[in-house]
């Protein structure tokens, strides 16, 4: 059973009039319908309006039970990586160009209070925590909600590493790296590699080799509570480096080790009712249409 919304806290990355112009329809729009209205410190700023109640990022969690994005599908994961360790649920009003976590189209307001009048679809995504090792010692760490990545230095080059699942041996490869997604991320950058688009609801995460140099390295689905371990070849030249979601680089010299595994708090990520994955799809990959004698 769902519950409605009071306390709504409202963020976006403000990078374009039309974002910025969407923010202030929504703020009025909540405040008329009598909702108390924190919006984030930065989100605040250019609109610059003495009146808004701010608030940090990082109190977001505790003083809202509904989160607001405006913006793309990058300005939402910016949001997922501020409350990873919170349960607040995020509700996504599509600025941007793709959107398949931002979909509310930003005219449709009164999805908006059907919503906060407890009418909505909740989803549970999960993240990746990855963690970066040299010498038993961590030297970085980060959560992502779309992909790990294992990318080349600066200079495009060859990465050899050992890939391990749940302490078992998988296998060698030489590429320029690896992607690691969630079934979230399978619809960004590890699609772009050739990965399987993964039903949200999978427990399940795919392993795309980028450019690998043998031609039977595949993309592996496996087990969403199965953790990944990538050991750097001492044979490497360059530091390769690691991404969370095209963010937090971290540089991994040889010997040093990667270990992966799910993140134990979700995304909860909130939909209208007619929400269907399956359109989203075919909307945004630009699928073909609906036969005729279907409808």
């Amino acid at each position: 059973m769902t519950t409605a919304f009071h306390t709504i806290g409202v963020f976006g990355r403000v990078k374009n009039p039309g974002v910025r112009e969407t923010l202030k329809i929504l703020i009025h729009f909540l405040h008329e319908l009598g909702h108390a209205t924190y919006v984030e410190t930065e989100t605040a700023e250019p609109l610059q309006d003495p009146a808004l109640t701010t608030i940090s990022r990082e109190e977001i969690g505790h003083h809202c039970d509904l989160l607001i994005v405006v913006g793309g599908d990058g300005s939402l994961l910016h949001a997922a990586h501020a409350i990873a360790n919170q349960t607040i649920p995020v509700l996504g009003i599509n600025r941007g160009s793709l959107g398949f976590l931002t979909d509310i189209h930003p005219m449709e307001l009164q999805k908006i209070k059907a919503i906060l009048n407890g009418e909505y679809l909740l989803e549970k995504r999960f993240l990746l925590t990855s963690t970066v090792e040299v010498d038993n010692a961590i030297i970085g760490q980060d959560n992502a909600l779309n992909e790990v990545a294992l990318i080349p230095d600066t200079v495009p080059h060859m990465i050899e590493f050992e890939i391990f699942i749940d302490n078992q041996f998988v296998c060698s490869q030489d590429s320029d790296g690896l992607i690691i997604a969630t079934p979230t991320g399978s619809t960004a950058y590890a699609l772009s590699g050739g990965g399987p688009i993964l039903h949200p609801q999978l427990d399940a995460i795919v392993l795309v080799p980028m450019f690998p140099h043998s031609l039977n390295n595949r993309p592996i689905v496996i087990e969403g509570n199965q953790r990944i371990d990538l050991i750097m070849s001492p044979n490497n030249t360059t530091s390769p480096r690691l991404s969370c979601d095209g963010r937090a680089y971290v540089n991994i010299p040889a010997g040093g080790r990667v270990r992966i595994h799910k993140k134990e708090e979700k995304l909860h990520l909130i939909h209208p009712l007619d929400y269907n994955y399956y359109e989203a799809l075919r909307s945004k990959l630009h699928w073909g249409k609906k036969l005729h004698y279907l409808e």
